[in-house]
């Protein structure tokens, strides 16, 4: 469950773009104080934000190097870096989202970066600020505050940015309490239990991720609805790969042998692009959208698609790499089902 400090427990009206889903978030996140953090960059470097408290506001961007419109706003990101002076740092965010540290480190090289380069390995960055969009860009003032999230890179944001950098330095006996950080959860390993807690599909059917009744496996499908069209050109492998599992999912999901769940990123996507993506495809498999990438984090999936397979047992069995070949892999899942699901009944007995 995402800690309370950010959302309150209410669910948020539906957003459609990328402006819309930043003012959602920034509804929330605006005037909460910030834990004091420290973050590693790509090279090493130790950045304890924190200790800026009082001298310099942070200017925090969370970008992917596959996303078009970060790239299209990196010149007006590096002018904000060369322009810091010593009332502000930035730092760039790379959500780790399908991007390697390499694939990160040619796009430094190529759009000539200068700024501290932080890679969210485990997506708590991402959990904090309530990330579901990219570009997002979060400014925080001298006093450890969030004032202003937003997607564009416009006259707006440079206000946001210069207000905070002009706000004298703050008197301690006045700092708003920060909210103690969000227990860091690890990731599910194989052999190990999977929740019990249940999502809700589309549908607002509630479902177990494993067999309530512990006779067949569960096979969960981590995806995102534009990972197809919007990966073709920048992240063809994936793309592919994607459309891959959409199809195993059409023609393997109606097999009861097996439980079938598609988990969607939130990142870039709402229930009506899940539900749209569902129905254009003709997918059988219930669908839940993993809103504030809960599952994605507790599972560890850091691309898609992603495969993973719970035993009827509610351990997790394997995870089952997106290639070509997937269909004969799944074919092989489907075929050893009833095995696996009697293997797990006698040892449970």
């Amino acid at each position: 469950m995402l800690a309370a400090w950010w959302w309150g427990g209410v669910r948020p009206a539906q957003a459609e773009t990328g402006k819309e889903y930043a003012q959602q978030i920034g509804a929330r996140l605006v005037g909460q104080a910030v834990p004091a953090l420290v973050l590693t960059t790509i090279d090493g470097q130790r950045l304890d934000l924190g200790a800026l408290r009082g001298r310099k506001a942070v200017y925090l961007k969370f970008w992917a190097t596959w996303c078009v419109p970060c790239r299209e706003q990196m010149p007006h990101f590096e002018k904000a870096q060369r322009s810091a002076g010593g009332d502000l740092q930035v730092v760039a965010i790379n959500i780790g989202f399908d991007d390697t540290v390499e694939q990160i480190r040619a796009y430094r090289r190529e759009l000539g970066l200068s700024m501290p380069i932080v890679r969210d390995d485990d997506g708590s960055l991402g959990e904090r600020f309530g990330l579901r969009v990219t570009p997002q860009h979060v400014v925080i003032g001298k006093d450890g505050t969030v004032r202003y999230v937003g997607h564009l890179a416009d006259a707006r944001l440079d206000a946001a940015v210069a207000q905070a950098r002009n706000t004298p330095g703050f008197d301690p006996r006045t700092l708003v309490a920060e909210t103690p950080a969000a227990p860091v959860r690890n990731i599910l390993q194989i052999g190990e239990p999977v929740p019990t807690s249940k999502i809700r599909t589309l549908e607002a059917r509630q479902l177990a991720l494993t067999d309530p009744v512990g006779q067949r496996p569960s096979v969960l499908a981590f995806l995102s609805p534009w990972c197809e069209n919007y990966l073709q050109k920048t992240r063809p492998q994936s793309s592919q790969q994607c459309r891959v599992l959409r199809e195993q999912l059409v023609s393997l999901g109606r097999d009861r042998s097996v439980r079938w769940v598609g988990i969607a990123s939130g990142l870039w996507a709402s229930e009506q692009d899940l539900r749209d993506y569902r129905n254009e495809h003709r997918v059988p498999v219930p669908l839940s959208l993993d809103r504030d990438g809960v599952l994605f984090r507790r599972f560890g999936v850091q691309r898609v698609p992603a495969v993973l397979v719970v035993g009827a047992d509610g351990r997790l069995l394997r995870r089952i790499e997106v290639d070509d070949a997937l269909p004969s892999r799944l074919q092989s899942l489907l075929g050893g089902a009833g095995g696996m699901a009697r293997g797990n009944a006698a040892g449970a007995r």
